[in-house]
Protein backbone atom coordinates (compact mmCIF):
# COMPACT_ATOMS: atom_id res chain seq x y z
CA UNK A 1 0.00 0.00 0.00
CA UNK A 2 1.43 3.57 -1.14
CA UNK A 3 2.14 5.89 1.23
CA UNK A 4 -0.59 8.10 0.85
CA UNK A 5 -3.16 5.76 2.02
CA UNK A 6 -2.10 5.49 5.77
CA UNK A 7 -1.25 9.29 5.39
CA UNK A 8 -5.08 9.98 4.54
CA UNK A 9 -6.55 7.08 7.06
CA UNK A 10 -4.73 9.48 9.77
CA UNK A 11 -5.82 12.70 8.28
CA UNK A 12 -9.45 11.15 8.49
CA UNK A 13 -8.86 10.10 11.76
CA UNK A 14 -7.21 12.99 13.42
CA UNK A 15 -10.38 15.23 11.46
CA UNK A 16 -12.97 12.69 13.45
CA UNK A 17 -11.52 13.18 16.88
CA UNK A 18 -10.82 17.02 16.33
CA UNK A 19 -14.86 17.39 15.41
CA UNK A 20 -15.26 15.65 18.82
CA UNK A 21 -13.30 17.61 20.75
CA UNK A 22 -14.86 20.77 19.30
CA UNK A 23 -18.74 19.56 18.60
CA UNK A 24 -19.36 17.20 22.14
CA UNK A 25 -20.29 18.74 24.95
CA UNK A 26 -20.02 15.27 27.32
CA UNK A 27 -16.23 15.74 28.56
CA UNK A 28 -16.09 12.15 28.79
CA UNK A 29 -16.11 12.12 24.23
CA UNK A 30 -13.79 14.94 24.44
CA UNK A 31 -11.33 12.36 26.04
CA UNK A 32 -11.95 9.93 23.39
CA UNK A 33 -11.52 12.87 20.66
CA UNK A 34 -8.36 13.58 22.12
CA UNK A 35 -7.50 9.70 21.98
CA UNK A 36 -8.58 9.37 18.17
CA UNK A 37 -5.86 12.36 17.43
CA UNK A 38 -3.21 10.82 19.43
CA UNK A 39 -3.69 7.94 17.60
CA UNK A 40 -3.64 9.52 13.99
CA UNK A 41 -0.55 10.72 15.02
CA UNK A 42 0.98 7.01 15.71
CA UNK A 43 -0.01 6.25 12.41
CA UNK A 44 1.69 8.95 10.64
CA UNK A 45 5.18 7.65 12.93
CA UNK A 46 4.63 4.62 11.86
CA UNK A 47 4.22 4.92 8.15
CA UNK A 48 6.69 7.26 7.91
CA UNK A 49 9.18 5.16 9.59
CA UNK A 50 7.87 1.95 7.20
CA UNK A 51 8.60 4.09 4.18
CA UNK A 52 11.56 6.12 5.20
CA UNK A 53 13.83 4.33 7.72
CA UNK A 54 12.66 0.65 8.43
CA UNK A 55 16.01 -0.11 9.85
CA UNK A 56 15.98 2.26 12.28
CA UNK A 57 13.80 2.27 15.58
CA UNK A 58 13.78 5.88 16.85
CA UNK A 59 9.39 6.04 15.16
CA UNK A 60 8.96 2.71 17.85
CA UNK A 61 9.96 5.09 20.83
CA UNK A 62 7.78 7.77 19.53
CA UNK A 63 5.26 5.55 19.67
CA UNK A 64 5.44 4.01 22.83
CA UNK A 65 6.13 7.61 24.33
CA UNK A 66 2.80 8.96 22.66
CA UNK A 67 0.99 5.23 23.93
CA UNK A 68 2.48 6.34 27.63
CA UNK A 69 1.52 9.93 27.14
CA UNK A 70 -2.32 9.02 26.19
CA UNK A 71 -2.88 6.51 28.78
CA UNK A 72 -1.59 9.07 31.59
CA UNK A 73 -3.80 11.70 29.77
CA UNK A 74 -6.93 9.32 30.38
CA UNK A 75 -6.33 8.39 33.72
CA UNK A 76 -5.84 11.96 34.70
CA UNK A 77 -8.75 12.79 32.81
CA UNK A 78 -10.93 10.47 33.92
CA UNK A 79 -10.16 10.66 37.73
CA UNK A 80 -10.82 14.38 37.04
CA UNK A 81 -13.99 13.89 35.51
CA UNK A 82 -15.32 11.09 37.94
CA UNK A 83 -14.40 14.07 40.77
CA UNK A 84 -16.70 16.58 39.12
CA UNK A 85 -19.75 14.53 38.42
CA UNK A 86 -19.20 13.37 42.11
CA UNK A 87 -19.35 17.23 43.37
CA UNK A 88 -21.80 18.68 40.67
CA UNK A 89 -24.00 15.76 38.99
CA UNK A 90 -22.66 16.77 35.28
CA UNK A 91 -20.04 15.63 32.96
CA UNK A 92 -21.04 18.58 30.10
CA UNK A 93 -18.11 20.46 29.67
CA UNK A 94 -20.00 24.00 29.39
CA UNK A 95 -21.21 23.34 32.85
CA UNK A 96 -17.91 23.29 34.44
CA UNK A 97 -16.70 26.41 35.61
CA UNK A 98 -14.32 25.49 37.91
CA UNK A 99 -11.16 28.04 36.82
CA UNK A 100 -13.65 30.87 36.00
CA UNK A 101 -13.45 34.08 38.28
Amino acid sequence: MPLSWYLVLAALLFCIGLYGVLARKNAVAILMGVELMLNAVNINLVAFWRYFTPDLIAAHAFVVIVFAIAAAEVAVGLALIISIYRRRKTVAADEINLMKW
